[in-house]
C-alpha cells in the first residue's frame, strides 16, 4: 500500500492510493484525511484491502504533492543513530537511543522550499528514514513493535547546526524551524517494503553527492526504536518517527559545508521516492 495526498498547504487535501501502476486513486470515500483522528485500526483495515483501481482517478492535475499524512501530533526524532554517522561526527556509539523532537511546525511537503532566515549560518540536510505510527503503542516488545508501524517514509531532517550546537540546552532549536521536516512523497506500508532494512539512501546538493547510506547501518533498527520509545511515550496514530542519518552531513565534511541561499536539495531512499528543495530567503 502506498498512500499519497494532495493539495495546498493550508486547503483541503485529496488523499489518495497508488495502484500497480502508480496512478493516484482517490480513497476520500473511506477516508476524509491521513489524520491522526481519522487512521482507526478499521480504516487503516479498509485502506489495506480495498484493490486500488476500484477506486476513481483522482484529478490531481497541477497540485502541490502535500505530505502523506496530515499534521502529526508529535515528531520524534533519533540522533546518532548509523554507525558511519557517529564516527564522521567523531561521537561514541549511543548504547540507547538518543532521542530529540522536531516541532510539528517544522512539517512540510516533500518538495516545499526550505526557509532561510537571515539569522542562520549554518544550514544543514540529514537524508532520513521516517516511520509512522499506525496504532497506539505503549511499553510493547519489539516482536510487536512493527505491527503498531503503518508505513515508512523519506524525511529531511533540515538542521541549524549553529543553533542546535553552539546555542546551548537542547537540539529541538536547531530542528523545528517552519518547513524543517519535509516529508513524502508517500508513505509505504510495511506488506512492501518489510521491515525497511537494506535501503539504500542518497542526497545531492546542486548536483553533487553528498549523502551515501544504506539502513543496514542502522544502530538500532525499527522495531528498536518504537519499542525503546514505547517504554516512555505513549505513541499514537499519525506520529512521525524519524530515524537518523549516514554519513555526509555537511557538518561533517572538512571543511564543512552548509546551504545557502539558491541551493537545491535532491535526496531519495530505495523504494520511498525522491524530494526537491529549494533553498529561498525568508
Amino acid at each position: 500500500m502506498k498512500l499519497m495526498r494532495y493539495g495546498d498547504r493550508y486547503g483541503t487535501k485529496t488523499p489518495c492510493i497508488l495502484d500497480a501502476e502508480g496512478v493516484a486513486r482517490d480513497a476520500s470515500a473511506i477516508a476524509a484525511d491521513y489524520a491522526p483522528d481519522i487512521l482507526t485500526e478499521e480504516v487503516i483495515a479498509a485502506l489495506t484491502s480495498i484493490d486500488p483501481t476500484s477506486l476513481p482517478v483522482a484529478d490531481i492535475a497541477g497540485k502541490r504533492v502535500a505530505p502523506p499524512i496530515a499534521q502529526p501530533r508529535n515528531i520524534y526524532c533519533i540522533g546518532l543513530n548509523y554507525s558511519d554517522h557517529a564516527a564522521e561526527a567523531g561521537l561514541p556509539v549511543p548504547d540507547q537511543p538518543i532521542l530529540f523532537n522536531k516541532s510539528s511546525g517544522a512539517f512540510c511537503g516533500p518538495n516545499d522550499d526550505i526557509l532561510y532566515s537571515p539569522k542562520m549560518a549554518k544550514l544543514d540536510w540529514e537524508v532520513e528514514l521516517g516511520l509512522v505510527i499506525g496504532k497506539r503503542a505503549l511499553n510493547i516488545s519489539k516482536d510487536e513493535a512493527l505491527d503498531h508501524v503503518l508505513g515508512y517514509t523519506l524525511v529531511n531532517d533540515v538542521s541549524e547546526r549553529a543553533w542546535q550546537m553552539e546555542r546551548g540546552g537542547q537540539w529541538s532549536k536547531g530542528k523545528s524551524f517552519p518547513n524543517f521536516c519535509p516529508t513524502g512523497p508517500y508513505l509505504v506500508s510495511g506488506d512492501e517494503i518489510g521491515d525497511a532494512l537494506g535501503l539504500d539512501m542518497w542526497l545531492d546538493v546542486n548536483g553533487n553527492r553528498m549523502q551515501t547510506g544504506n539502513t543496514d547501518t542502522m544502530i538500532f533498527d525499527c522495531a528498536a526504536i518504537v519499542s525503546y520509545l514505547s517504554e516512555f511515550i505513549q505513541l499514537e496514530p499519525g506520529d512521525l518517527i524519524c530515524t537518523g542519518t549516514p554519513p555526509g552531513v555537511g557538518a561533517g565534511k572538512d571543511p564543512q559545508v552548509f546551504l545557502n541561499v539558491g541551493d537545491e536539495v535532491h535526496l531519495g531512499i530505495e523504494g520511498l521516492g525522491s524530494q526537491t528543495q529549494k533553498v529561498v530567503a525568508l
